[in-house]
């Protein structure tokens, strides 16, 4: 049932129990018509009506306030708006525990990173300057990285070699040497660590691409002024694109290793002849060198080889001459290997 019907139904109550109480006070004889067994006495008639009464009014009431309440237009804005906040807040102290337990997983996971222990690799490729100890010659170094001396190998770059016991010194070796001296000798460098290339090489090698302070790329320096070939490694490296647009420059112009001193068929050295006897034609103008190796191997050397020119025939080592390389064949000597 509805309150508008409930508070209809007290006030016909009300309304018949105001007439029942009249009648029953002023025209007392209307109930003596009646039976005695139905009729009570007027006493309690009176009493029955003022209860009935009080009764009816008080439903009345009731019913018309709270039907006043709750079509207030007050109050069911008040209600809805607080309903409202209260949603409102709980939404609010939600979103402050997510975000309480987000910051604290971002916490826990930055504490987790920062204390993983990081590989050298990465390590060296911030800022950080690296002394250098020694130069070894064109393409390789020591450094001092955090207190211990490694041997650098710059990538990307092969200089002719002037230490390696297995070779004779090549053709603009002492002066790719003295180059990285001059530039990195007591110098501090940055090293960037190549993915591509790996950490070491197979000497064990520390493989880094190398940067002076003003941020010069030293392996680039190199190839630019002719100190040094490009050379990649079985994959490419990072700076290939540049290192191979240098190269190329520095061949066109003749630069360093690329000029004719080393590359001219012209520009070699009139053979000693009284080092050795003369072999061939007789014609005193036999321009193959014949090298016996510090482990013994007979190797020589035609016109166009990258050691041709620092190579020297010894007498007392029965180092030779010959005229064609047939006839250094037949005598027992193979041809060098960094020759065309």
């Amino acid at each position: 049932m509805t309150s508008e019907f409930l508070a209809g139904l007290f006030a016909i109550t009300f309304l018949a129990s105001i007439v029942g109480l009249i009648v029953g006070l002023i025209r007392p004889a209307v109930f003596s018509r009646l039976s005695s067994n139905v009729i009570p006495k007027r006493k309690a008639i009176v009493l029955a009506g003022f209860g009935a009464i009080a009764v009816s009014f008080m439903g009345v009431v009731i019913f018309t306030l709270s039907s006043d309440v709750k079509n207030s237009p007050a109050s069911t804005v008040g209600v809805q708006q607080s309903i409202e906040d209260k949603t409102s807040e709980v939404a609010a102290n939600q979103a402050n525990k997510e975000s309480e337990k987000s910051e604290t997983s971002v916490v826990s996971k930055q504490e987790v990173k920062n204390d993983s222990p990081q590989p050298q690799q990465e390590a060296d490729q911030v800022d950080d300057l690296f002394s250098i100890t020694s130069v070894v010659d064109g393409d390789t170094f020591k450094a001092d990285i955090n207190g211990a001396v490694k041997t650098i190998r710059v990538i990307g770059i092969d200089t002719p070699e002037t230490v390696d016991p297995r070779k004779p010194v090549e053709c603009f070796g002492v002066e790719a040497s003295n180059k990285a001296k001059a530039v990195l000798s007591g110098q501090k460098v940055r090293l960037e660590y190549d993915p591509t290339q790996g950490e070491l090489d197979k000497y064990a090698r520390t493989l880094r691409h190398v940067f002076l302070q003003d941020g010069t790329n030293f392996g680039l320096l190199m190839i630019k002024e002719g100190y040094a070939h490009e050379y990649t490694y079985a994959v490419p490296y990072k700076y290939q694109f540049e290192f191979k647009v240098a190269q190329k420059q520095a061949t066109e112009a003749k630069a360093g290793l690329w000029g004719d001193v080393c590359q001219s068929a012209t520009a070699i050295e009139t053979p000693n002849t009284s080092l050795a006897p003369v072999q061939g034609d007789g014609s005193g103008n036999c321009l193959i060198k014949g090298n016996i190796s510090s482990k013994g191997e007979k190797i020589y050397h035609v016109i166009g080889c990258r050691s041709y020119n620092q190579t020297v025939i010894d007498e007392s080592k029965r180092e030779r001459w010959f005229c064609t390389e047939q006839e250094a064949l037949d005598a027992g000597w193979r041809k060098a290997l960094n020759c065309p």
